[in-house]
C-alpha cells in the first residue's frame, strides 16, 4: 500500500508538469525545451536542477516546468544531470552549449547571451557553466547553494569569467542540508570578491526545496528578470 501512495504522488506530479515544447538529445542527454509563446522573447533561460547525481537521468525533461511558467516571456532550456554525468563536468556544461547551439540553428538566430538559475546542487551547474560556456550570461540566480564545495569563496570568486554578468544568492535559514552558518558566510566573501554586483535574498524561516522558494520568494526570482 505504501508503495503505491508513492507511485501515486510520483506520477501526479509529473501528470501536472508542464511538459517541454521541445527535446533534444544532446550526447545522449536528454533536454527539456519549453518555447516562450509571446510575440516579445526576453531571452533564454538554463535551468540546472538538483540532485545532480542521482539515477534519474531524465530531469531535465520535467525539471524546467514551474520556471518556464513562472517566466513565460523566456524561452527555458533544462538539461540533465546524474550519476557521473553531473553538473561539474565540462562535458555535461559542453552538452548544455550543443543543445543551446541547435536551438539557435533551428530559429535561425544567434543565443549570445542567457541567464542562469540553479538549486541546490544545481547551483554548482551554474558556477560550472560560468566557468566552462561559452556564451556571455547577464543574470545567475542560485538557491540553496552550497558554493564551497567548489573551493574557497575568494578563490573562486578570482577566476576571470565570474566577473560579468549578475549574481543572486537566495538562502534559507532553516535550510536542513546547507546549513546557513556554513552557506551565508561564503556567499558574503564571493559577493565581496567577485567585481560585479553581486547580492544574497536570506530568509531566516527558508527551507532547502524549490518549492519553498516558488510559494514564498517568488519576487525574488522575477524581480532580477525585470531590470
Amino acid at each position: 500500500m505504501r508503495f503505491l501512495v508513492i507511485f501515486l504522488f510520483v506520477t501526479t506530479a509529473f501528470a501536472f508538469a508542464q511538459a517541454p515544447t521541445d527535446t533534444l538529445y544532446t550526447q545522449g542527454r536528454p533536454v527539456g525545451i519549453w518555447h516562450t509563446t509571446s510575440k516579445k522573447n526576453l531571452g533564454t533561460i538554463v535551468w540546472f536542477h538538483g540532485g545532480m547525481t542521482s539515477r534519474n537521468c531524465q530531469k531535465g525533461l520535467v525539471a524546467g516546468s514551474d520556471l518556464s511558467t513562472m517566466l513565460p516571456a523566456y524561452t527555458v532550456v533544462s538539461a540533465s544531470a546524474c550519476m557521473q554525468n553531473h553538473w561539474v563536468e565540462q562535458a555535461t556544461i559542453e552538452s548544455v552549449d550543443s543543445a543551446l547551439d541547435s536551438i539557435a540553428k533551428r530559429q535561425k538566430k544567434t543565443i549570445d547571451e542567457i541567464s542562469l538559475v540553479g538549486i541546490s546542487d544545481g547551483s554548482l551547474g551554474v558556477i560550472a557553466y560560468s566557468l566552462w560556456g561559452k556564451r556571455k550570461i547577464k543574470n545567475r540566480i542560485l538557491m540553496s547553494s552550497y558554493g564551497e564545495a567548489l573551493g574557497p569563496a575568494a578563490q573562486v570568486a578570482l577566476q576571470p569569467p565570474m566577473k560579468s554578468g549578475r549574481w543572486r544568492f537566495i538562502q534559507g535559514g532553516n535550510d536542513r542540508l546547507y546549513p546557513a552558518d556554513k552557506t551565508a558566510p561564503w556567499i558574503q566573501e564571493f559577493c565581496q570578491n567577485v567585481g560585479t554586483a553581486c547580492d544574497l535574498k536570506f530568509d531566516p524561516q527558508g527551507e532547502h526545496d524549490w518549492s519553498y522558494w516558488q510559494n514564498k520568494h517568488k519576487d525574488w526570482i522575477l524581480e532580477i528578470f525585470s531590470k
